[in-house]
């Protein structure tokens, strides 16, 4: 009789260092359709303003008034790029700049040694300075506007730009500080230690040790304090009178008048305006990000 013989197949030669086991892999990669859908709508809220800021500025006043604001313009012309030259948009412009550089200089003469001081030092007096430069925070400008204007008019300042520097760089200054203390304690301790046992003073450590490496802190610092001198409103309006002390901010009421405003002029002056501080803002935006993100990990 017959027998029959099966063949049983060998298993299977261990793979990837598994025996006996059938690995399966699975695609886990999926498209992200929320995300894109998500992405697209942001990035159409995001150019709709930018088409209509600038398709505006490009728009004679009689095309605007007569095809409405949101029609794809008929001709373009430069006549209110012109036009806003001749308003004294450059002195607006310069005056900006003197308040944007003067703010942003002021806190960091003031910042980056007093985060350097809370980070380093042990003594009470410097916390309850710290916690002072905190209180800053809860104190809303439109609050305080009248004593910062006596204060202004007794120190001989209206109407100058140094009273707009002053009190911007003073309400600018208690986030600065907590943005430079978050990035000085990403320092490692023993850096400090290392400085010190080569015998190294404290500006020496200041200088050649808390500058270069607060770099990212100190970008963040002068964005943030820029951004917040080029549109600042209010003290420009009650601490300065005069056309040649005027910024930016008020040089664009020049395009509303007592029957209208000059809505193609206006926006050719916006797109001018941002010109500056969107070309501060693409220079230092790896380190506003690092300095934004300093200490969160801790």
């Amino acid at each position: 009789m017959a027998t029959a013989t099966r063949h049983r197949t060998p298993p299977e030669a261990p793979r990837n260092g598994r025996t006996g086991r059938r690995v399966r892999t699975r695609n886990t990669r999926r498209p992200a359709y929320g995300a894109g859908i998500g992405a697209a709508l942001w990035l159409l809220v995001v150019c709709v303003p930018l088409y209509y800021l600038v398709a505006t500025s490009l728009r004679g006043p009689g095309d605007y008034m007569s095809q409405g604001p949101l029609s794809l313009p008929q001709s373009l012309t430069l006549d209110n790029y012109r036009n806003v030259f001749e308003v004294g948009f450059l002195g607006f412009l310069a005056n900006s700049l003197i308040v944007a550089f003067g703010a942003i200089l002021l806190v960091l003469l003031v910042a980056v040694p007093a985060a350097f001081a809370i980070v380093r030092s042990r003594s009470r007096a410097v916390r309850v300075s710290f916690l002072l430069f905190l209180l800053g925070l809860a104190v809303p400008a439109q609050a305080v506007i009248i004593p910062i204007y006596l204060i202004i008019t007794r120190l001989h300042l209206y109407d100058s730009l140094p009273a707009i520097i002053l009190p911007t760089a003073a309400f600018t200054l208690p986030i600065s500080i907590i943005v430079l203390t978050s990035s000085l304690r990403d320092v490692p301790g023993e850096l400090y230690e290392a400085m010190a046992l080569d015998g190294a003073a404290t500006w020496q450590v200041f200088l050649r040790l808390v500058l270069p490496l607060s770099r990212p802190g100190v970008v963040t610092v002068a964005i943030f304090v820029g951004l917040n001198a080029w549109n600042n409103f209010i003290f420009p309006l009650v601490l300065t009178q005069s056309a040649s002390n005027r910024v930016l901010p008020l040089g664009l009421w020049a395009f509303q008048t007592q029957y209208g405003t000059d809505v193609p002029g206006l926006m050719a002056a916006v797109v001018l305006s941002t010109i500056p501080i969107l070309a501060l803002y693409l220079f230092g935006r790896r380190h506003l990000l690092s300095g934004l993100a300093a200490g969160f990990g801790k």
